[in-house]
């Protein structure tokens, strides 16, 4: 992929790619940091240090506080707490990055109930190449992928896209610092949910004995992928149309599977390959079709 076939300057390709790296990579450093931690703690230290000490040195965007609020629960305890009980020995890390794209259809349900918009033909399409690589990974559910992996991940998709419908009802904001307060109110309930299900003595445990290694893993799923990755993220969609920039999230479940199959030696069998090549076409052609078909009319005689 070149920057003259993206529109991007050679720089800013180089930064996008390293974002969706970044993403991607992260499921493997879930997997490693889930080894010596239990997944509530895990997201709701992840969402102690997004929140500070950054909140200090960064103004609270002009969004209300329900917005902030909703936001930090639908993502702190819907997305990240649902994803990482389900890697927790549910499910693959390369599998959990490939099925969680899925609140891509989500989104677009939530818009059709909420804001009563319509699905095109061609979403349809989508939809149903991606719900096929779904059923390709639940034929195919064993000790590595069970069958309630596989949903706590669709529903983390699922509270993904119930903030995205936050993040498109308070328009263009501070992406990074909105991220960055909302991840205020996603601590409450991780927090009681950590005491209630994992349990102050485990809790005692687990930071005692977190090596410097996983203290790592931990700042980086706030630094890395809070902090930079939204960042550089939103730093670029200010420069590029979006359609230039949002087709490279798709490398993120490829980042996310070549990654774990590198680091973690997770197998990538013609069955799991498939499915990824059926959720990422789906994906894709969700993305891709409506420039597609405006550039085929424009060619149209006229």
């Amino acid at each position: 992929m070149s920057a003259a076939r993206t529109g991007l300057p050679l720089r800013h390709l180089l930064l996008a790619l390293a974002v969706v790296a970044v993403w991607g990579s992260n499921f493997a450093v879930i997997k490693i940091a889930l080894a010596s931690l239990p997944p509530l703690l895990l997201a709701t230290l992840r969402f102690l240090f997004a929140f500070f000490p950054a909140a200090l040195f960064l103004r609270r965007p002009a969004v209300s506080w329900r917005a902030l609020a909703l936001y930090g629960v639908l993502i702190g305890a819907g997305q990240f707490g649902l994803l990482y009980v389900a890697m927790d020995g549910r499910i693959s890390p390369g599998l959990a990055s490939l099925v969680v794209q899925i609140q891509v259809f989500f989104t677009i349900g939530l818009a059709i109930v909420l804001a009563g918009e319509r699905v095109q033909g061609y979403q349809w399409m989508a939809l149903l190449l991606a719900a096929a690589g779904i059923g390709v990974i639940a034929l195919h559910a064993d000790t590595t992928t069970t069958p309630a992996g596989l949903v706590l991940v669709l529903l983390a998709a699922l509270a993904w896209a119930g903030g995205n419908q936050v993040t498109r009802q308070i328009g263009r904001v501070d992406m990074l610092a909105f991220v960055v307060w909302s991840s205020l109110f996603a601590l409450p309930p991780l927090i009681v949910l950590t005491l209630v299900f994992e349990g102050a003595a485990t809790v005692r445990h687990a930071l005692a004995a977190a090596t410097p290694a996983v203290w790592a893993a931990v700042l980086w799923q706030s630094l890395g992928n809070t902090m930079f990755g939204y960042a550089a993220w939103g730093w670029l969609l200010a420069r590029h149309p979006a359609a230039e920039v949002s087709p490279l999230a798709l490398l993120v479940p490829v980042f996310g599977m070549g990654t774990s199959a590198l680091v973690l030696g997770e197998p990538l069998p013609g069955w799991k390959l498939g499915a990824a090549a059926l959720v990422l076409g789906g994906l894709a052609l969700n993305l891709f079709w409506p420039g597609l078909r405006a550039r085929w009319r424009g060619w149209e005689p006229a």
